[in-house]
């Protein structure tokens, strides 16, 4: 291969975004996937029967219509459809109607009874700054372009999901707050998981969360177009297992789990940060099921077909003791499952009158157990019937995720726990969090500030570290790059 500035390992939504700001600066980049299609953990295919397209991981994506970055790019351009739900989430409670969470906060507020009011006074000074909020946010540690905002946002923000949800009074809403949540795969007693809350709520508001036209595939077909026409290249089947055989570059970055990088950088790198790479926390996996149904699910509630997003959980109570539970390394009978619905908002998904499920609970690290029949079960609760367009079905285990992508170990498909532990010191305790002691060795993976979601930030801030230190950095073969 011939000579280049940067490398970079991996092909998913970061390690594309840090190839597209390093070509856009003028930087020769070339992107590496082991795998014989780019994108990572946006990749979609025909898992069921012809003609049925399924997302693969990624499926519903508010964090990158909303990302900071992504939305700057003109990824329309080279082919990439947004399609919007009337309503972002759905919340099915049993004896009564579904929480619904979309459009305004006033439509929201709405439906929520006696909580209307509070909900209001704590959403709409949020979503009112939510640009700034979301640029905080996504950002690395440091000083936020707008303080007084973060500020605000971290008064609430730092306080636990349960803390944040019994500000409410009734079901509907404490229900909305934890099915958000428990997006962050950890216990909802756990402080700075009401962040995780307010980021998703605020996000409906400020946009309905959208699915991608075709399957979450095309957006890494967009990004991997945009970059070839600024120069950068991405070589597919390349699975990098020593750096001494890569071309002669100035820097590589690796859009990897830490371990990865640890293995792989292990000649360049001091032991001692290695042992800290190692001992990085992935936290639960998930155990996913995808379907090709007859029809659309037949809700009880009728209101959550108008939804993208189904959280199937019932109360604040039971989602909880969920997501505590597989956190110790427990399994339960009563899963919190995140179904998504993309065919009902975008019709290529399946043949004419058919359509697709996608649906996925989260469970201990490297689960074997059997998921099938308990998440089926919680759908077949909140919509009678749905057994019975069910014309097939495509399992992912925690085993197969981490043998689709090794970022995934043990099935955790987040980037690793993101608690008050190791949210402040991924992958390692550093003030640039994307440097490494090595000149010439960066990282920018979901593992990396600020986390996991298809967003691109992690790639995008790791590649503004890259280029504050490549002048200092001459091509050569890693082989002479030296030792630490």
């Amino acid at each position: 291969m011939q000579p280049v500035d940067v490398v970079v390992i991996g092909s998913g939504p970061n390690g594309l975004a840090a190839a597209l700001r390093l070509a856009s600066a003028g930087v020769s980049v070339r992107v590496l996937e082991a795998s014989a299609t780019p994108g990572g953990g946006m990749r979609s295919a025909q898992l069921t029967l012809e003609g049925f397209v399924h997302d693969v991981c990624s499926a519903c994506h508010p964090m990158g219509v909303l990302s900071p970055y992504l939305r700057t790019l003109p990824l329309a351009d080279h082919g990439l459809r947004w399609v919007f739900p009337e309503i972002s989430v759905a919340h099915p409670l049993p004896g009564r109607p579904a929480a619904l969470l979309g459009g305004s906060v006033d439509a929201t507020a709405a439906g929520l009874g006696v909580d209307g009011a509070a909900y209001r006074s704590l959403l709409d000074p949020l979503v009112r700054d939510g640009e700034a909020l979301f640029e905080g946010a996504l950002a690395p540690l440091g000083l936020p372009r707008s303080p007084l905002v973060m500020a605000r946002f971290g008064t609430v923000a730092w306080r636990s999901a349960v803390g944040l949800a019994r500000r409410f009074r009734d079901d509907p809403a404490r229900a909305l707050v934890a099915g958000c949540a428990a997006h962050a795969t950890q216990p909802l007693e756990n402080p700075l998981t009401a962040a995780m809350a307010l980021v998703f709520l605020v996000a409906a508001h400020r946009s309905p969360w959208p699915v991608v036209e075709g399957g979450t595939g095309q957006l890494a077909r967009a990004m991997v177009r945009l970059l070839e026409a600024r120069g950068g290249e991405v070589l597919c089947g390349q699975r990098v297992t020593d750096l001494r055989d890569l071309p002669p570059c100035r820097a590589v970055l690796f859009d990897t789990s830490p371990d990865q990088l640890a293995s792989l950088g292990g000649p360049w790198l001091p032991e001692r940060y290695t042992a800290a790479l190692r001992r990085f926390r992935y936290g639960p996996g998930a155990f996913k099921l995808d379907w090709a149904l007859d029809g659309p699910i037949p809700w009880a509630d009728p209101s959550v077909g108008r939804a993208v997003t189904v959280h199937l959980g019932g109360t604040l109570e039971s989602i909880a003791a969920h997501e505590r539970a597989v956190f110790a390394g427990r399994h339960t009978e009563d899963p919190y499952v995140l179904l998504v619905q993309q065919s009902a908002i975008d019709p290529t998904r399946a043949p004419a009158g058919k359509h697709t499920g996608y649906a996925y609970i989260h469970v201990p690290h490297g689960s074997t157990r059997d998921a099938t029949d308990l998440i089926e079960a919680q759908v077949e609760r909140a919509a009678p019937g749905f057994r019975d367009l069910i014309l097939a079905r495509h399992v992912t285990t925690p085993a197969d995720f981490h043998a689709y992508d090794a970022n995934y170990v043990g099935g955790a498909v987040t980037g690793g726990v993101a608690d008050a532990a190791q949210l402040f010191t991924r992958p390692v305790a550093r003030l640039d969090p994307y440097s490494t002691p090595s000149p010439r060795l960066f990282i920018g993976s979901a593992s990396t500030p600020p986390g996991g979601g298809v967003h691109g930030m992690c790639g995008y801030h790791a590649a503004g570290s890259i280029l504050g230190r490549l002048g200092s950095l001459d091509a050569r073969s890693p082989s002479a790059w030296g030792s630490p």
